[in-house]
């Protein structure tokens, strides 16, 4: 039992030490869409990456933290392994990224068992959208069947360690839903669009019209009015006169 308050007391140290901050630290901020592959960087990196060790430090907020590669060997025991890959730079590759992939990465180099350089910290966000129609016949987060004439909801949350509200207030971080034209779709009064209070959500709620059949709807996020990351829905109606958002 002492050796393993040891290890919480260890790791909660770690983490304090992550979270404040501190000197020669590299840090990075990548904001990534659901469903896409990203690369995290490693800034630290030696020429040989059997140097190289990964840890993910879960959500930036828990002491929990998980060596995803080690020595520059994947981790199989982690439950994502298989989608987890080392590039040539020592970078972290991670394919078709989930809202549960957010989380702080650091990347550390190691030779004869001291450390090299500093740590590179990756922040990754990730923006997903998901579909909330009023009635539905069948439900998922890949494709939702609903009738013409319904109520649908879509919402847009970026999953972030840190408080959106700060993003938004020292980074300018802005969430928007937009057309094909890329017009914000506020403009539009058949849209009603809502943020939550702490400003991670916004969703989109409309009556879908026969026309909306191939229309597409984008929420992107934009930090300093410059585009980071986006996702795409498009109404696809079926000979059943339903619809499919894909």
């Amino acid at each position: 039992m002492a050796d393993q308050c040891d290890v919480c007391l260890l790791g909660l140290i770690i983490l304090s030490s992550l979270l404040t901050g501190s000197s020669g630290v590299d840090e990075t901020h990548v904001f990534i869409s659901s469903g896409e592959n990203v690369r995290l960087p490693c800034n630290n990196d030696l020429s040989d990456c059997t140097s190289t060790t990964w840890i993910y430090f879960y959500r930036f907020t828990h002491s929990v933290a998980v060596a995803l590669i080690n020595g520059g060997i994947k981790n199989k025991d982690t439950e994502r392994h298989e989608r987890l890959s080392l590039g040539s730079d020592c970078s972290l590759n991670i394919k078709n990224v989930t809202e549960e992939d957010y989380g702080l990465y650091t990347c550390q180099q190691y030779v004869n068992g001291e450390q090299q350089g500093t740590d590179a910290r990756v922040y990754l966000h990730v923006l997903h959208v998901s579909v909330s129609p009023s009635s539905s016949s069948s439900s998922s987060s890949s494709q939702t069947e609903i009738s013409p004439g319904r109520s649908v909801t879509l919402s847009c949350q970026l999953y972030s360690g840190f408080s959106c509200n700060y993003l938004v207030q020292y980074d300018g971080l802005h969430l928007l839903w937009v057309n094909q034209a890329g017009v914000d779709l506020k403009t539009d009064s058949r849209y009603q669009i809502l943020f939550s209070s702490d400003h991670c959500i916004i969703t989109l709620t409309t009556t879908l019209l026969n026309e909306d059949d191939n229309r597409e709807w984008r929420c992107q996020l934009t930090l300093r009015n410059q585009l980071q990351t986006s996702v795409r829905y498009t109404v696809k109606y079926s000979g059943e006169k339903q619809l499919l958002l894909l």
